[in-house]
């Protein structure tokens, strides 16, 4: 019988982590909210290797996640992967989560169908 916080989101994880796996082409981006940091990883679980691996320092706020989400996507592009499966870790998908992720997509990496969207010009100025 699962009784903590952790048990029922260790068991959450194990219910994602049935229906997704990486690849080398489209790894899995696994996220994890430690009581210190943020850390993020893109897992190609064919062959059970980490491909990269981010963390925050000692923050961990909302503004860090976005950085982490940036960092992440920077060393993807390098490493030359565009595409990945997220891994929420059990996690809701809100708060730091969220921003990691949304933050990936806004530097350039692709999560399923969600792409980065284009630069909005001002559209404030033609109206005038």
């Amino acid at each position: 019988m699962l009784k903590t916080r952790t048990e029922y989101r260790v068991a959450r994880h194990r219910r994602v982590r049935r229906k997704i796996s990486g690849t080398e082409e489209r790894p899995r981006m696994a996220l994890f909210k430690s009581v210190t940091s943020l850390q993020v990883q893109l897992i190609d679980d064919e062959n059970g290797v980490t491909l990269v691996s981010a963390r925050t320092g000692g923050r961990k706020n909302v503004d860090a996640a976005g950085e982490l989400g940036r960092r992440i996507a920077e060393l993807a592009d390098a490493r030359g992967v565009k595409q990945v499966v997220v891994d929420r870790g059990g996690f809701r998908f809100h708060g730091r989560i969220k921003a990691v992720v949304d933050a990936a997509v806004a530097s350039g990496l692709s999560i399923g169908d969600t792409v980065a969207p284009p630069a909005q010009e001002d559209t404030a100025k033609e109206d005038k």
